[in-house]
């Protein structure tokens, strides 16, 4: 059991960052579906490197290029994986444009104005809001953000069915469904995280919790809109959801501390 759930998490691993993997992992399809349970904890890791570099370039530069340094680390350390997905949400969505058409646009490699401009905000006020934190908070606001906008993400895999082109989607493995077991999983991975965050500094609880539920909420309102819009989720639309929750996580810790 123990040995099946580690092989899950490295597919997680293998599946989001360009980190190698043991040979003994293996790999069967459903065994990607499974590995959603652990989708937090590979954010949990990402966040970690980033805090690291950010912690390390923090004694030789001003904060905002720490910042940018550490937002390069992760970018690099997760091949832009999701950043390329709010790209196409925003190019597919961005528009007046139909179901079928919005799926078209989604395949294709190009980026739009909408897409470019998306990536330029959100990108823009994610550094912002690091630059803007103390070191302490933007170590714990890292973690936390990348842990729980991954948890946002599986609650729409949860939530909603696949919409894209099942052809499409087997040409580009994506977990398309997790049982409620494995979403209480995925949760309690941030749960976890933001325990650890606590015993650090208790003081920091409303932030946490309030992150917590940030992320919750983006996914809830995401769910909906998709549904509306696209009467299910994709690939991409899983990266943005999580692009846009990591950033309102970070600034949720920022107006907390501000408040």
């Amino acid at each position: 059991m123990i040995l099946h759930e580690l092989r899950l998490f490295f597919i997680a691993l293998q599946f989001f960052t360009r980190l190698p993997v043991p040979r003994w992992v293996g790999y069967q399809p459903e065994w990607l579906h499974q590995s959603a349970r652990h989708f937090p904890a590979v954010g949990a890791l990402v966040g970690g490197v980033g805090a690291a570099v950010l912690w390390a370039a923090w004694w030789l530069f001003p904060m905002p290029v720490a910042v940018m340094l550490s937002m390069a680390a992760t970018v690099l350390l997760t091949g832009a994986f999701h950043e390329d997905g709010l790209a196409d949400t925003c190019d597919a969505l961005g528009g007046v444009v139909s179901r079928e058409r919005a799926l078209e646009i989604m395949k294709d490699s190009r980026i739009g104005t909408y897409g470019a401009v998306g990536l330029f905000l959100v990108l823009g006020l994610k550094a912002l809001t690091l630059s803007a934190l103390p070191l302490p908070w933007v170590l714990a606001a890292l973690v936390l953000a990348h842990t729980a906008s991954r948890a946002a993400a599986v609650a729409l895999i949860r939530w909603l069915p696949y919409a894209g082109d099942p052809a499409h989607a087997k040409a580009k493995p994506l977990a398309q469904r997790i049982s409620g077991g494995g979403f209480a999983v995925a949760w309690g991975w941030v749960l976890v995280v933001g325990a650890l965050l606590l015993t650090w500094n208790l003081a920091w609880w409303p932030a946490v919790l309030g992150g917590i539920v940030l992320a919750l909420l983006c996914a809830a309102v995401s769910a909906a809109w998709l549904k509306h819009r696209l009467g299910g989720m994709t690939g991409d639309t899983l990266g943005a959801t999580q692009q846009l929750s990591e950033l309102l996580v970070l600034l949720g810790c920022l107006a907390w501390l501000r408040f």
